[in-house]
């Protein structure tokens, strides 16, 4: 089930301060896994229009090369680690049907509520503190890049959620994040 966009804060300003974009890195949204029909489109549509608000120059922070291939795919360069607008490839449960990759586990959707909670509220740090364990168990991806935002002590002022659904029995958020500094 797919969201509309929704606000929290002030709008995002263009020019005041850095930009965090957090995408899933799903690897139907790379070139070569493209068909006849997009399987993501809502999710690619997104996806793109949230990297098209960050800075030309954008550092990737993703956890493995499959998450890194997938937000070098959706910027059109490779990470510039000099860059200040980030762009996190992450995503919540997989784990949240019976269809779903890691097959059902009730824990999912409150954990993943939880996940909501805390990107809508901005707050990396404790995207930073989620239990890794239950989130290994859950099969999420990338959880663990926010320790490099929350170290960077990054100060969130407005957040926007563009996309938040779970096809395929994975969450998926794309939010942006418009900081102070």
């Amino acid at each position: 089930m797919s969201t509309d966009i929704r606000e929290v804060g002030l709008e995002p300003m263009p020019g005041t301060g850095r930009r965090i974009v957090v995408v899933p890195p799903v690897p139907a949204l790379l070139e070569e896994y493209g068909s006849s029909t997009d399987p993501v489109a809502e999710l690619r549509s997104a996806c793109v229009a949230a990297v098209a608000w960050l800075d030309s120059r954008v550092r990737i922070i993703a956890a493995d090369d499959l998450a890194r291939r997938v937000g070098e795919s959706l910027t059109g360069r490779p990470s510039d680690e000099e860059a200040t607008d980030v762009l996190v490839l992450a995503n919540g449960s997989a784990r949240r049907s019976e269809k779903a990759p890691g097959h059902l586990d009730e824990r999912a959707a409150a954990f993943d509520a939880h996940l909501g909670e805390l990107l809508a509220a901005g707050d990396a740090a404790g995207l930073a503190a989620v239990d890794h364990d239950l989130a290994e168990a859950l099969l999420t991806s990338g959880l663990e890049v926010f320790r490099t935002l929350s170290d960077e002590g990054i100060d969130v002022q407005s957040v926007q959620i563009d996309h938040a659904e779970d096809p395929f029995g994975v969450r998926y958020w794309v939010v942006r994040w418009q900081c102070a500094s």
